[in-house]
């Protein structure tokens, strides 16, 4: 039975992915950060293992990747993201929101790459996944505004394509979801489960040639 970790499972697109790869048969390990209120998650039945985690916290990433040490994880998903400071300009940064939307947005998928890595690596499929934005694209800036957001999603775009080329053991690429409809883009024109089962077509046809890679969710690459 293929295994997908996800973080940020509760609710929008990981909550989704749960759904989806649990219907198809996989065995899911879906993190948030309080399974006692993810009633939505926790209602998804036996196939989905629930476990607690604020991927800030990097000793707890950590500790989540020694318990889950015997496991082989074939696809792992770094869904877990805020959008916060978005009316922030250069008049009035919020030095504080820019700062955790790093933390959540770039550090934590990087911290959860590494402690999984050897998960990943043993497995079938191989893959680590980190779910991204075309606003973090420098070549797609078509307008203006949502620095802090942006600049989060670009940093990670460049950590994540350095560390496919420093593990060619595993395909690590990068998938923009476009225009959701979740709770960070309430009137956003797309169901969120039309989005994950492309981005599962797309995930699920990935090669090694193609790690590094930065795709849409109908599977072109993406600008940088």
């Amino acid at each position: 039975m293929a295994t997908v970790l996800i973080t940020g499972a509760s609710r929008g697109l990981g909550l989704d992915f749960a759904r989806q790869y649990a219907a198809d048969g996989w065995r899911v390990l879906a993190t948030c950060r309080t399974p006692i209120r993810a009633m939505a998650l926790r209602d998804l039945g036996a196939k989905v293992a629930i476990h607690a985690l604020d991927v800030t916290d990097h000793a707890a990433v950590h500790a989540l990747a020694r318990e889950l040490r015997g496991e082989a994880i074939d696809v792992l998903i770094a869904n877990a993201g805020i959008f916060i400071a978005r009316d922030m300009t250069p008049q009035a940064v919020d030095a504080g929101a820019w700062l955790e939307m790093f933390a959540v947005n770039t550090i934590a998928p990087f911290v959860c790459a590494g402690a999984f890595l050897a998960h990943v690596a043993r497995s079938g499929e191989r893959k680590m996944i980190a779910v991204s934005s075309l606003v973090g694209s420098v070549g797609h800036v078509g307008h203006g505004g949502q620095y802090a957001y942006r600049s989060s999603k670009a940093a990670l775009n460049s950590a994540w394509r350095t560390f496919a080329y420093d593990h060619p053991e595993v395909i690590a690429a990068m998938v923009s979801p476009g225009r959701v409809r979740t709770d960070m883009n309430p009137g956003a024109p797309n169901a969120p489960e039309a989005s994950v089962a492309r981005l599962r077509r797309v995930i699920a046809k990935l090669t090694q040639a193609e790690s590094g890679g930065f795709f849409r969710v109908d599977g072109s690459p993406a600008p940088w």
